[in-house]
């Protein structure tokens, strides 16, 4: 697996998640966890929906409560720096199927969806 995914990629995901729930058919391929590591103000200005939001300075004392190892997890952050941090240190501590959005929730904003509000 990959250590980043594109904006595209994930957009791609969600959709045809979305048409699966919609259609009452059960999602293709395995349910992921969108994790957004920025800070609560940052989070107040514009987030994906259904992020679970845990800062990144607290994800040490956090992670092993409020996430399973097995999950696929998709950690998010402004412009994809601190979610690629985060997304090495979190394989170095068994959660080996997590990745980093590239270009974070800015280059959402620009290519996906520019209605996000950009900061």
């Amino acid at each position: 697996m990959n250590v980043e995914i594109t904006v595209e990629a994930l957009a791609e995901h969600l959709l045809s998640r979305q048409a699966s729930v919609a259609s009452e058919q059960a999602a293709p391929g395995p349910a992921f966890l969108l994790l957004d590591v920025r800070e609560l103000w940052e989070v107040q200005i514009c987030a994906l929906p259904g992020c679970l939001h845990i800062p990144m300075g607290e994800l040490p004392d956090r992670l092993h409560h409020a996430i399973r190892p097995d999950q696929h997890i998709i950690v998010i952050c402004h412009h994809g720096v601190r979610s690629l941090h985060v997304t090495r240190w979190m394989r170095e501590q068994g959660y080996t199927r997590t990745q980093s959005l590239a270009g974070g929730v800015d280059a959402w904003s620009e290519r996906i969806d520019p209605t996000l509000p950009v900061y």
